[in-house]
């Protein structure tokens, strides 16, 4: 929304939050018509979000051909009969929208290079700034609060909604256009204007935590900011190149989801095989396991908060279930349903509800989220850091 007169209306915005959610929340890596370039496949593609009813595919793709058929949008007809069917988070993108879609599974997007929280008080603050970005470069730190997005105020928005306005989404918003930021840092509020360019995402940061000037050995702190591509492989790497013996604090607060290949495999760097999740495909049961050979003894504490959603979820409750790591925070989103992608008429693609997700003790997650074994409110990092201390991890 470069216009700062112009206002999306609810329907757009929807929309729009929606395409962020796709492009961060994405669950499968291979396609079930084998018509859609996923990359490597493996089992049939599913999706988290949190749905309360599902539309019918057959009837949206006979919408989107008899459309298209008469010389009308394709998309359009498909977007009002998943609307009609009461499916909150099915949706419909057209070609370009799902490019966007492909290249955010590479692990890029278009923006102005900052992650956004909701804050212990209620108001949206800037969580991590990306180095290089229009955003750093505009003087934008950690810790300053988002007040408005193009003269829009976001303090009531959910994180998601602004994130979408960052981006653009649903005005389809590319590189080079501009989005003006009304930023509040202490007493100082000013008006910053950016323009939104072509980023790759910091999927992970691997830091230590608590060893300078203590004689201690200290932590490994791995976040994982989404489950993009090669995210799974570096968590894994952060855990195998740790000192013996060292705690690892996995942040996942503020994590959208992402490839469930990527998720199962940060799983498997803390499991010696074994389940990780299940989930169903029209009532077929699928089972996603985790690979043998990961680190089975070092101590290790999961931070999450409401914004550690899907895939990010299908992490902690594998790590809770089984046993291998202590969560501590504020219970998840609840992202679980499944979802599956379809090619229609005229080139868009609709992704359709078509079932739901478990932990390994059989929990469902979606509308529910996950409960943490130490529910805080405020401090959590430096409570985490406390539990992971008395596990024999930290300094």
């Amino acid at each position: 929304m470069s216009d700062p007169g112009c206002r999306v209306g609810p329907r757009g915005l929807r929309r729009g939050a929606a395409l962020t959610l796709v492009f961060a929340s994405v669950l499968a890596a291979g396609a079930a018509t084998g018509a859609l370039p996923y990359g490597e496949k493996q089992e049939p593609p599913v999706h988290t979000r949190s749905v309360a009813a599902t539309a019918d595919r057959d009837a949206v793709a006979e919408a989107a051909a008899e459309a298209v058929a008469d010389g009308k949008s394709g998309t359009e007809a498909a977007e009002e009969a998943v609307s009609r069917s009461g499916d909150r988070w099915g949706a419909v993108y057209d070609e370009r929208e799902y490019q966007e879609f492909e290249q955010a599974l590479d692990g890029t997007y278009t923006g102005v290079g900052l992650a956004a929280r909701r804050s212990a008080d209620g108001q949206v603050s800037v969580s991590r700034v990306q180095p290089g970005s229009p955003a750093e470069r505009a003087d934008i730190r950690s810790g300053d609060l988002l007040r408005t997005v193009d003269g829009r105020r976001v303090d009531r928005l959910p994180v998601s909604d602004v994130v979408a306005l960052l981006r653009g989404d649903a005005t389809g918003a590319k590189a080079g256009s501009t989005v003006s930021l009304g930023v509040r840092r202490g007493t100082v509020t000013r008006t910053e204007t950016l323009r939104r360019a072509r980023l790759a995402v910091e999927a992970v940061t691997v830091r230590r935590i608590g060893a300078e000037g203590s004689g201690a050995s200290g932590a490994v702190l791995i976040e994982v900011g989404s489950f993009t591509k090669g995210s799974g492989t570096a968590v894994r790497d952060a855990v195998r190149e740790a000192p013996a013996g060292v705690g690892v604090l996995l942040d996942l607060r503020g994590n959208p989801g992402g490839l469930v290949t990527e998720a199962v495999t940060a799983a498997s760097a803390f499991l010696d095989g074994g389940l990780v999740a299940t989930y169903d495909v029209h009532g077929e049961q699928h089972a996603l396991y985790a690979r043998a050979g990961g680190d089975t003894e070092r101590p290790v504490v999961v931070l999450v908060d409401g914004g550690t959603m899907s895939a990010a979820e299908l992490v902690t409750g594998a790590l809770q279930d089984r046993g291998r790591a202590v969560t501590v925070g504020s219970r998840t989103f609840g992202k679980g349903s499944v979802q599956m992608p379809s090619k229609l008429a005229g080139g868009s693609v609709a992704e359709l509800t078509v079932g739901h997700y478990r932990t390994p003790a059989g929990r469902g997650v979606d509308g529910k989220g996950i409960t943490p074994d130490l529910a805080v409110s405020s401090r959590a990092q430096e409570r985490a850091e406390t539990v992971l201390s008395g596990l024999g991890g930290g300094s």
